[in-house]
């Protein structure tokens, strides 16, 4: 899953990440945090043999890209036979780029979906209205404060943090200055832009994320899937949690 509850003051549990204090913890807490993993994300997936490769190569979750332009996008009836084919306990997650509400209200009255992903322009106020658990994604462009693009959209269960290009919503291959996201925001992070198995070790190294979401280093096309790089990327996952 993306992201764990934690009980409020009121005893009332919330969708909100419990964050990871940027400090060192000693002795027997410190070692149980050692133990903690990092979530993956597979994106842009559109055929149902690629869910299936994804999740048992030990992925959390899976994105479906309801984006027209995006060449990994899938109609309704290509997302229902996805979903079929997944096993329990896997978070399916919708992925749309400032669509009309009336397109994103079809998609979940007719695919089982977990969990929304906004990647455009949305307001605060235009993802939370769906009653729904929700991430948004931030490029990181120049002059972008992850710390102030956090506090913003508060109410997501965690935030995405992709790399820029000027007219490309993502999906762009390119990595951003990891540098950018501060200690304090990792265990809200999403990190995503450019992953691949030959750095996704030392992308968790370095900005210690709650989860990493990938989608074009793990194809052996736009779209399709590649399992063994999907596993490759598992492996370096692993790598990264056990630096």
């Amino acid at each position: 899953m993306l992201c764990g509850a934690q009980a409020g003051d009121d005893g009332v549990e919330s969708d909100r990440l419990e964050v990871r204090r940027p400090f060192v913890l000693k002795g027997p807490i410190g070692y149980l945090l050692t133990l903690m993993r990092t979530r993956v994300k597979i994106c842009g997936i559109t055929r149902p043999q690629d869910g299936e490769a994804a999740v048992r190569h030990g992925a959390d979750a899976i994105g479906l890209v309801f984006y027209p332009p995006s060449p990994r996008a899938v109609t309704i009836e290509q997302a229902q036979r996805i979903v079929r084919g997944l096993p329990p306990f896997v978070t399916v997650t919708a992925l749309f780029v400032n669509a009309e509400e009336a397109a994103i209200r079809e998609v979940l009255s007719a695919v089982s979906i977990d969990l929304l992903q906004f990647h455009g322009d949305e307001s605060p106020e235009a993802c939370a209205r769906y009653g729904r658990r929700w991430i948004k994604a931030v490029r990181m462009r120049g002059g972008v404060d992850p710390v102030v693009e956090s506090a913003r959209y508060h109410e997501a269960v965690a935030v995405l943090f992709d790399a820029y290009r000027s007219g490309q919503p993502g999906g762009t291959g390119e990595v951003f200055d990891w540098t950018r996201i501060p200690p304090e925001l990792a265990n809200r992070v999403i990190l995503a832009g450019g992953l691949a198995p030959e750095n996704v070790a030392e992308a968790i190294q370095r900005v210690r994320p709650y989860a990493v979401d990938v989608s074009g280093g793990v194809e052996r096309e736009k779209g399709v899937k590649d399992a063994a790089k999907i596993e490759a990327f598992m492996r370096g996952v692993e790598r990264g949690d056990h630096h």
